[in-house]
């Protein structure tokens, strides 16, 4: 009974950061749901010792980014970048999310897990291979090969979205 109660608890206060993660990692809202779903499972079934780590939002960030790499079903989103507007000369900020949403569906899942955990998480780099299981010179030539990519596919409107 406490153990739910005590899950219940995290789950509650957690559980829109985590939407948040899995939505920027899958770009889609019913994927994400079904991500946040899956890890909460899993956060549920490991709670007696999860409860007991020290940094329980890394903990849990890092169960919801393995689940969402290691997962069966590969999504891809049917979207050519090669097709984006132009960017207007107010840029709206709904469409440079969009936008980015697009060019990030586009990444391969390490290197789209690496940008979202690092610039949207804001963790270091070490924290980031902590929570990919990788080494931080991993973490390093995915971040860069990733930003490369994402500045070639977004052109213009990178430098604006670096301004937000």
């Amino acid at each position: 009974m406490e153990r739910d109660q005590g899950f219940a608890e995290y789950a509650a206060t957690h559980q829109q950061r985590m939407y948040r993660q899995a939505y920027l990692l899958t770009g889609d809202l019913h994927q994400a749901e079904d991500l946040v779903q899956a890890t909460l499972l899993k956060l549920y079934r490991a709670w007696p010792r999860a409860s007991e780590v020290e940094y329980l939002k890394a903990y849990s960030s890092k169960t919801l980014v393995r689940t969402y790499l290691h997962g069966r079903r590969k999504w891809r989103r049917e979207h050519e970048l090669s097709r984006l507007p132009a960017p207007a000369r107010a840029a709206d900020p709904t469409d440079l999310r969009l936008t980015l949403l697009a060019a990030l569906a586009d990444l391969p899942r390490r290197a789209r897990a690496v940008v979202v955990l690092r610039f949207w998480d804001d963790l270091s780099v070490e924290q980031t291979a902590e929570a990919l299981g990788c080494s931080q010179g991993t973490v390093k030539s995915q971040s860069n090969r990733a930003l490369r990519l994402l500045r070639e596919r977004l052109g213009e409107n990178f430098h604006i979205l670096q301004g937000h």
